[in-house]
């Protein structure tokens, strides 16, 4: 009997934040979270940079690991500012609460840019590449100057 009601207390326990609506425990480990997922997509970014620069060889096949790790990564970090309490720490500007439809707007857009952009990884021609990454990082880089510290 021991058993069941064990299972049965930790399930309960387990599923509080799904009940919640989020999966973070408190404002800070919302924080945490999107920041470190925009840590990840930094260094995806980075890598296809400095390769579409012509810094480092381009590798078609590492454009696509990165690029689809991206179609993946940017959909990641914005449930983490819709946490009581999330507007209160990290690198986020006010501006982002004051204006979160723009906000909305935006994340989807980058999505979006990101799902292009794996399009034309898959497509393995590096112009077209090119033409989406520049879309991606000016979007990206939009968002920075709005709403970065």
């Amino acid at each position: 009997m021991k058993k069941p009601l064990t299972a049965l207390l930790c399930l309960a326990v387990l599923s509080v934040p799904a009940i919640a609506g989020n999966a973070f425990v408190d404002a800070e480990d919302s924080i945490e979270y999107r920041q470190a997922a925009f840590q990840l997509i930094r260094h995806n970014v980075g890598d296809i940079a400095a390769m579409v620069k012509g810094e480092i060889n381009y590798d078609a096949a590492r454009v696509n690991k990165r690029a689809t790790a991206l179609a993946t990564l940017t959909t990641l970090p914005w449930e983490a500012f819709s946490v009581p309490g999330a507007d209160k720490g990290g690198n986020a500007k006010a501006a982002i609460w004051q204006n979160l439809a723009d906000f909305t707007s935006r994340s989807e857009k980058l999505i979006a840019d990101a799902a292009t952009l794996k399009v034309a990884a898959d497509s393995n021609d590096q112009a077209e590449v090119r033409k989406a990454f520049g879309n991606f990082a000016r979007n990206c880089k939009a968002c920075h100057d709005q709403y970065k510290e």
